[in-house]
């Protein structure tokens, strides 16, 4: 009889538990918000830009906001997804293409949750993928870098051969500057800043003299780098201009915290899809930064026709 008791009394308090949390959850609005980071916030654009974006929700919705940082391994994500539903979070934002496959195999366990995050095609009825349209925003910095370049040697540092900024900068310079060489290095990390290091230094010796460093953990350190050295940069995911007066020829900066701030409106309005979102400058998601004094400004006009162009006709200048 006490095993019979004990048994009863723990399904009571599940029950409990499980019709508390359906109360909680009763319609679509936002209750409370958590933010999932494979990396930290400090001293990294993307996550601090994220993270900007999670705090301006809580303010907007007048709701609890919860983060954790250097969430990784499949047993994590579901500890931390665990934890926040805990404290009534009912809209999770994944900041990193990795959080996709998971929260597609964990999101039937929370019909009640909405779970977010980017770049990526995992999706399902209540995960949704946000991602940057990026070619285009590559192809304008490219033009910037094919013009400013004295040596013709342009160098790439990239976290990842795929992001698609990489191929669309490519485009720009040899647009620009058909006899400038493009080096390309991939990391095939986000966060391997020495790595990136080493690889700017090796650029250096052959001539780079306006490098393209599209990794979170090292856009900056490389941009300091190129400023120490007299040479040029194009910033990334934020507007770097502040770094160098002159080192930063302009930036591709992609509003992500605007971005979380759109979603989570289109959640508390019943209208998030369970899907992939596309957004790009027509969407005011990504756009261009100031451009360095350096760069002459007929060349600054004639850039920002074109992206006016873009944004009216989908069309890049090669196009």
């Amino acid at each position: 009889m006490p095993k019979l008791k004990k048994l009863f009394v723990l399904l009571i308090g599940t029950l409990l538990l499980v019709t508390g949390c359906g109360n909680y959850f009763e319609g679509n609005q936002i209750q409370n918000v958590g933010m999932l980071m494979d990396g930290t916030i400090e001293n990294q654009a993307w996550a601090e830009k994220g993270y900007n974006g999670l705090v301006q929700i809580g303010e907007d919705y007048d709701v609890d906001i919860f983060y954790k940082e250097e969430i990784i391994t499949e047993q994590e994500i579901s500890n931390a997804i665990e934890a926040f539903v805990q404290d009534g979070v009912n809209l999770i934002f994944g900041h990193s293409s990795i959080y996709g496959k998971y929260f597609v195999d964990l999101a039937e366990l929370y019909p009640d949750v909405h779970f977010v995050y980017f770049n990526g095609g995992y999706f399902d009825e209540n995960v949704t993928s946000l991602n940057f349209s990026a070619h285009a925003m590559g192809f304008f910095g490219g033009m910037v870098a094919g013009k400013m370049t004295s040596t013709n040697h342009v160098g790439i540092v990239s976290a990842y051969e795929w992001q698609p900024e990489i191929e669309g900068f490519y485009e720009g310079v040899k647009y620009q500057n058909s006899e400038a060489v493009v080096h390309m290095n991939f990391i095939n990390d986000w966060n391997d800043t020495k790595t990136a290091g080493e690889m700017y230094e090796k650029l250096r010796d052959y001539d780079v003299d306006v490098f393209y460093p599209t990794g979170d953990s090292f856009t900056s350190d490389i941009i300091h780098r190129a400023k120490e050295d007299d040479l040029y940069a194009i910033g990334y995911v934020s507007d770097q201009s502040d770094t160098g007066d002159r080192t930063v020829l302009t930036s591709t900066i992609q509003h992500v915290d605007k971005l979380y701030e759109m979603t989570a409106k289109k959640f508390n309005k019943g209208q998030l899809e369970g899907t992939i979102m596309t957004f790009d400058f027509q969407e005011e998601a990504i756009s261009l930064g100031e451009f360095s004094p350096d760069v002459p400004k007929y060349f600054q006009k004639l850039v920002n026709d074109a992206v006016d162009r873009y944004i009216e006709t989908g069309l890049l200048p090669n196009e």
